[in-house]
């Protein structure tokens, strides 16, 4: 058993280590985990939803402590360590606390047909055991809690890989629930790296949530499917933003500067590419360029600061790859670049906007993950649109109109999990919305009432009373068969057959009911 060291990428300061898990000790934790689930398993939802609330009322009492722990591990800054992540997922722990108890509870099935009259049918959502979820480190609190949260409200025990860049935030997931009285052991941290995450998905854990890039979700994919289980993968986006010409100007620069640089642009539903109409073009591309150079670049510790420090220097190579290759072929660089911070080692790029970019570039095909802005002029919104749905990505996307029937009429055309008209990748902090992407971007949804069912098996549970007998048992004869066929005439066919239906095999049908009521 090793360490793994954990170090502020604004300082290089070291801010502690964890042990890391050897791969063959994996299954073990798993057993281990699974022991404590059986008695969480018992849990009425009320009582399991009760936990999540103490949860967030002591996670609120410990807000400043668990948000500076964020942006000093992640590099993230102070303000969207709050508005991000802690404060979104006390919010979900409320949601789900007070829905999840419903959306988990026996649903009753309508049983209205004719041939399953006295019959009584309902879902149960049992849990799955355990469940296992590998985390990104781009926002290493709020996707791993909610994941966690979610499997633990549907009655599942937990084991959780973090990052390697983050371990000790993964440590203080474990922390939040154990200190609201979760017990012991249902909540289990796995550190390492790409092994400990394989042996996860290769244990008995009978699903596995992973975010992460499209090569290893993939192998995630396949190993999970290797051995029956089920994945919800969230893969990363390369979400595109469309400016209409009917935009609010002012309120898209502003929601797409965020969206594009919040994070340093390390946000798996960030966005990468803008088709603005040519319109408005001139404007909406001065008034992005004149908000992004007022960002502020520095110490993410600072209330003022808006772009922190990349999480590593192999991030910042393949940002400042990404953009000198996108240059060497055309493009324009409008402003932002590499950038040196005053008494920080950190490795900073400056938010950087480039026009004069096209679909056979680099920049526009990979994952950039960084703070670069691609905005392409186009002569349309059907363009646009044509554009937006030629990636292998289908994170999320946006429309900016002030027209809503026109948005949601190109909403449907996004190929794409999720859209957002006139705002951008909010609903992550909604715990009530799904989220989750299709091609590239992933299988599967996290939070809300499908993130909740993929939490569970659904079991189909059936009464009837047994005073009778089904007429489609055995012994078979002629008199089955006729009152089969009429009995399908009098459900199903039209008005004009029923009185030749009742005259040709009305007497199968009596003699063949008075048998199912024999005992």
């Amino acid at each position: 058993m090793g360490t793994l060291e954990s170090f502020n990428p604004a300082t290089g300061e070291p801010l502690g280590s964890v042990e890391t898990t050897d791969p063959g000790d994996v299954q073990a934790a798993v057993d281990d985990v699974a022991e404590v689930q059986r008695f969480w398993g018992e849990l009425s939802l009320r009582d399991r939803g009760r936990y999540l609330r103490r949860t967030a009322d002591l996670l609120a009492a410990d807000l400043d402590e668990v948000a500076t722990l964020l942006s000093r591990e992640q590099g993230k800054p102070i303000t969207e360590a709050y508005t991000m992540e802690v404060v979104p997922t006390i919010d979900g722990l409320h949601w789900l606390a007070e829905e999840g108890p419903e959306i988990l509870d026996d649903q009753p099935v309508r049983m209205g047909q004719g041939l399953f009259i006295g019959k009584r049918a309902r879902f149960a959502f049992e849990p799955l055991g355990v469940v296992g979820v590998i985390a990104p480190w781009n926002y290493p609190w709020s996707i791993p809690f909610g994941e966690v949260a979610i499997a633990l409200m549907a009655g599942n025990g937990v084991v959780l890989k973090p990052a390697e860049l983050t371990p000790l935030i993964g440590e203080r997931i474990r922390v939040a629930f154990e200190k609201a009285g979760v017990p012991d052991g249902l909540v289990r941290v796995l550190h390492g790296e790409g092994d400990v995450g394989a042996a996860i998905t290769e244990s008995s854990v009978r699903k596995v949530f992973f975010t992460g890039s499209v090569e290893t979700g993939y192998k995630v994919g396949a190993a999970c499917a290797a051995r029956m289980k089920g994945s919800v993968l969230e893969l990363g986006g390369k979400d595109p933003a469309i400016v209409c010409a009917d935009a609010d100007l002012q309120n898209a620069i502003s929601g797409i500067v965020w969206a594009g640089f919040a994070n340093a642009g390390q946000t798996c539903a960030g966005i990468e590419r803008v088709y603005v109409v040519e319109e408005v073009a001139e404007r909406f591309i001065s008034g992005v360029v004149a908000e992004t150079e007022r960002l502020r670049v520095g110490d993410p510790s600072s209330w003022d600061v808006e772009v922190g420090p990349m999480v590593s220097t192999d991030q910042h190579e393949i940002v400042c790859e990404l953009v000198d290759d996108a240059i060497a072929d055309g493009a324009e660089r409008r402003c932002g670049g590499p950038l040196e911070v005053s008494g920080s080692s950190g490795k900073y790029i400056e938010p950087t906007v480039l026009t004069g970019v096209s679909h056979e570039m680099r920049i526009m095909r990979e994952e950039i993950f960084g703070p670069v802005l691609p905005i392409v002029v186009v002569a349309s919104e059907e363009e646009a649109i044509e554009l937006a749905n030629d990636s292998d990505f289908g994170l999320g996307a946006s429309i900016w109109t002030r027209d809503r029937k026109k948005g949601e009429r190109m909403a449907r055309r996004i190929e794409s999990g999720m859209v957002w008209i006139n705002d951008h990748a909010y609903s992550h902090a909604a715990m009530q919305c799904a989220w989750g992407g299709v091609k590239d971007s992933g299988l599967g949804r996290t939070h809300s009432r499908f993130g909740l069912r993929e939490c569970v098996e659904v079991k189909n549970v059936t009464w009837n009373s047994a005073r009778s007998r089904d007429l489609w048992w055995q012994p078979y004869d002629r008199t089955l068969g006729e009152a089969v066929r009429a009995a399908a005439g009098l459900l199903y066919g039209g008005a004009g057959s029923r009185v030749k239906v009742l005259r040709e095999g009305g007497g199968s049908l009596l003699r063949t009911g008075a048998k199912t009521l024999r005992r």
